[in-house]
């Protein structure tokens, strides 16, 4: 399987610092991902919706890949959720991450705050990446302002 089968996951998008993201893959996808030569799977996924991928675990394990869940309640995302992204970032830094909820809006927001507030990304190049996917909704630039206002982020 080659590279390319990436653009058929739902959202993808590769963001310049070796970071995939993008919606939920199927289980064939998965072997893509793992052909692109991503280590880690991060889902941000509730794993509590239709759309999830059941044993999505187990799945990229048998893929030979990590996996790490942190399911963030899309009407309820926390600073608590955020610090888990971040530990888990760092934590994978020097590997191929390939990050995903449903439709890569969690995630779009999750990295956005992370190129800037981790990566020192300029404010304006990362949200125009997360605004290829999408404009927060009220929830959701909400939860960005008051990330960025408790980094001390204008």
């Amino acid at each position: 399987m080659s590279a390319s089968q990436l653009s058929d996951i739902y959202n993808f998008l590769q963001i310049a610092d070796g970071t995939g993201t993008a919606g939920q893959p199927t289980t064939a996808q998965l072997a893509a991902v793992k052909a692109a030569g991503y280590d880690v799977v991060i889902n941000l996924a509730t794993g509590a919706t239709p759309r999830d991928l059941p044993n999505e675990a187990e799945k990229v394990s048998e893929h030979g890949m990590e996996y790490v869940h942190i399911p963030v309640v899309w009407d309820n995302p926390t600073a608590a959720d955020l610090a888990k992204f971040f530990d888990a970032m760092d934590e994978n830094r020097n590997k191929q991450r390939f990050v995903h909820c449903i439709a890569n809006m969690r995630v779009s927001a999750f990295m956005f705050l992370y190129r800037v507030l981790r990566q020192d990304v300029p404010l304006e190049e990362a949200r125009a990446t997360m605004n290829q996917l999408w404009e927060p909704n009220a929830t959701w630039q909400k939860f960005i302002d008051a990330a960025l206002a408790r980094e001390g982020h204008k």
